[in-house]
C-alpha cells in the first residue's frame, strides 16, 4: 500500500519592534522590526524551493508580515487561521519579570498559583487542540507535499512538546523555538512520524542565540 507522505513547517515570526519591552501576547499594533523583516526573507528564500502548496498565518501582525515574503516567492495567498494565535495570557501589556513590577504587585500573585496548567492563560491543553486541529488542517490541504504555518513561539512548543511526549508546563528559557525557525512535522497517512528543528536565519539571531534552547518570548 502506498504512503501519503506530507510535511506540515511551523514558522515561529521574525524579531518584532518591542522598545519597551511588554509582553504583547495578542494586543494588536505589534509589527516586525526591520532585522525581523530580513529574518523573514532570509526563510522566503529557504523555502522557496520546497514543494509548499498551502500557506497559513496566525492572525496578529508580526505572523503576516513574516509570512509575506515567503507568499511572494511561492505565489501562494496567506490564509489566515486563528487557531494559529498566540496564547492568551493575564499579563498581556505588561512588563513581566521579578524587577520590573508586574510581579512585585500582590495582586498578580493569585494568577501563579498553578504553573502546570497554567493559571495565568490559556491552559495548555487547549493550546494543544487547537494547534493540532489547524495542522490537521493544513495537512490536508497540502496532501503529499507540504504546508507551511506562520504562528508564535509557545503554540508551537507545546505542540512540539505533546507530540514527543514531553510534560506541557516547562521553563520558558528552554523552549528550542527561536525566532524565524521552522519546527516540521511529517505526516505519513495522517499520523505524525517525526519532528524536526531548523534556524534558517540562525546568522541574524541577536546575542549568539543560534542553536540554543535558552531562548524566551513570544
Amino acid at each position: 500500500m502506498s504512503r501519503s507522505r506530507t510535511l506540515v513547517h511551523l514558522l515561529r515570526h521574525g524579531e518584532v519592534d518591542n522598545p519597551e519591552k511588554i509582553l504583547y501576547g495578542r494586543l494588536p499594533g505589534y509589527h516586525l522590526s526591520q532585522l525581523g523583516r530580513d529574518m523573514a526573507e532570509r526563510v522566503a528564500e529557504t523555502v522557496a524551493s520546497r514543494q509548499i502548496t498551502h500557506l497559513v498565518a496566525s492572525p496578529l501582525e508580526r505572523a503576516q508580515e513574516t509570512a509575506q515574503p515567503a507568499a511572494d516567492k511561492l505565489g501562494l495567498p496567506i490564509n489566515t487561521d486563528e487557531r494559529l494565535i498566540e496564547a492568551g495570557n493575564l499579563f498581556e501589556g505588561l512588563t513581566f519579570g521579578v524587577g520590573d513590577g508586574s510581579l512585585r504587585r500582590p495582586s498578580s500573585w493569585k494568577h501563579l498559583r498553578n504553573p502546570m496548567r497554567p493559571s495565568w492563560g490559556e491552559p495548555y491543553r487547549a493550546i494543544v487542540v487547537r494547534m493540532l486541529a489547524a495542522m490537521a488542517d493544513a495537512r490536508t490541504a497540502a496532501e503529499g507535499e507540504e504546508a507551511l504555518l506562520v504562528s508564535h513561539q509557545l503554540p508551537i512548543w507545546t505542540a512540539r512538546s505533546y507530540v514527543e511526549g514531553r510534560r506541557l508546563w516547562h521553563d520558558p528559557r528552554k523552549r528550542q523555538c527561536t525566532l524565524a525557525s521552522l519546527t516540521t512535522f511529517t505526516y505519513e497517512d495522517g499520523r505524525i512520524v517525526s519532528v524536526d528543528y531548523s534556524e534558517p536565519a540562525a546568522d541574524l539571531l541577536p546575542g549568539g542565540l543560534a542553536g540554543k534552547k535558552f531562548v524566551a518570548g513570544a
